[in-house]
């Protein structure tokens, strides 16, 4: 019995690392163009209103898509699904590199969105499928490290690189780099469960998903927490150099440094998470305290960011990075148990089209705040308001974190029971 259980841990590890760095990639890979921005515009002599379209255009595929790549990697071998959509985006990324126009850079932006819609649907099949619950904390964990680690490093070395080379060679070696990683995952995947197993383990149709009161619970938290993200995303760089006359040396270290340490400290929420549940607790207990405690902590710490001393809000900021890596470590294990190997894709896609709705609201409010006020604090407010709602909605409108019993699956349970008294083997 020792002697099987070594492997199975070595699996476990090298699908969750596998994974984090197909999120890492992934993360890389969309936040490309945004480094590649102000050479791209001046080179192409794109105006700033389609280079805003342009910048978008990555959105309306991947949102859109969720729900058919949720449908999908309930249905079909989610591994291929996987590997099928990564060979995509990684091509999108590469062909960028010759794209001489407008069009073909957005069609190819249109594309790589499609490509990336089947990752999140497919990490929480696999991992609901393979990866036991006490373990499911550190494998979420190290795609939300990737997930951080990617816009983080983009930023830092994709700009050294590209201040060096040009934004061509960039990205036909982000696109060829990302493609390396096929070859492991081929070599490393887990197997598909059996085909006896799927049919009892249908999955439930969408109007059954839509009466459940836990998956509008995920979908407000994931909403907040994303609005937090994007927020700092899309606004910390512009807030440091323009609003707290930071160099731009010194935002590129202040965010590396933030987003380094919110990726270990991810890594560790995941681990220690996964203790508590081996230790006994419950995975309400375990997981919801992580999600929601570190998306409260994020926002209370991002309240000080404001603060006229440069130390203060250089402590605020990451300390509030740290904390929302902390609570997204757990954000998809709790889907994952709730949601079972037979509805993994489908509630996944569905979380995330209304998750990634933030998005649109984050950056879009936040530029409206300053264009009322001409200052971030309101923003910042808005911001902490939003994380607290996330709390609140992970504590109190997400129910018990256990596997729903679906009445597709017992349906069909039943049905096979029957077939099995009439007609014994």
């Amino acid at each position: 019995m020792r002697s099987a259980e070594p492997p199975h841990a070595r699996r476990v590890i090298i699908v969750a690392v596998l994974l984090g760095l197909s999120a890492f990639l992934n993360y890389i890979d969309r936040g490309s163009l945004s480094i590649a921005a102000p050479m791209l515009k001046d080179e192409l002599s794109i105006s700033p209103a389609r280079l805003g379209v342009l910048l978008s255009a990555f959105f309306w595929t991947y949102s859109c898509a969720q729900l058919l790549a949720g449908w999908m990697v309930d249905r079909l071998n989610v591994n291929w699904l996987l590997t099928a959509g990564f060979i995509v985006w990684s091509a999108a990324t590469g062909l960028t590199a010759a794209a001489h126009s407008f069009a073909l850079l957005f069609a190819l932006r249109l594309v790589l969105g499609l490509g990336e819609s089947i990752a999140f649907p497919s990490y929480s099949k696999i991992i609901a499928g393979s990866v036991p619950e006490h373990n499911r904390g550190l494998a979420n964990s190290a795609i939300i490290a990737g997930q951080v680690l990617g816009p983080g490093l983009g930023i830092l070395i994709g700009g050294l690189l590209m201040a060096r080379y040009g934004w061509r060679p960039l990205f036909a070696a982000l696109g060829l780099a990302s493609l390396m990683w096929v070859v492991p995952w081929l070599m490393s995947m887990p197997s598909s469960p059996p085909s006896h197993l799927e049919r009892r383990s249908r999955a439930p149709r969408m109007r059954e998903l839509l009466h459940m009161r836990s998956l509008w619970g995920t979908c407000v938290g994931l909403f907040c927490c994303n609005y937090v993200n994007y927020f700092l995303v899309t606004w910390l760089p512009y807030f440091l150099v323009r609003d707290r006359h930071f160099t731009m040396q010194e935002m590129a270290t202040l965010g590396g440094v933030a987003y380094i340490a919110a990726a270990c400290c991810a890594l560790l929420a995941g681990r220690l998470s996964d203790r508590w549940v081996r230790k006994g607790a419950s995975p309400s207990l375990a997981r919801k305290t992580v999600t929601a405690g570190g998306l409260a902590l994020s926002g209370i710490f991002l309240s000080f960011a404001t603060a006229s001393a440069t130390a203060v809000c250089a402590a605020a900021l990451i300390l509030g990075i740290i904390f929302f890596a902390i609570s997204a470590s757990n954000v998809w294990a709790i889907t994952q148990t709730l949601a079972g190997p037979a509805a993994a894709g489908l509630w996944t896609g569905f979380q995330n089209f209304a998750g990634n709705t933030a998005g649109i609201a984050a950056p879009t409010l936040t530029g409206l705040i300053l264009s009322r006020t001409g200052e971030f604090y309101w923003a910042f407010i808005a911001t902490v308001g939003v994380a607290l709602i996330g709390m609140a909605s992970w504590v109190f409108l997400v129910g018990r974190v256990e596997p729903v019993t679906w009445r597709e699956a017992r349906f069909t349970a039943s049905r096979c029971e029957e077939r099995s008294v009439r007609y014994p083997d």
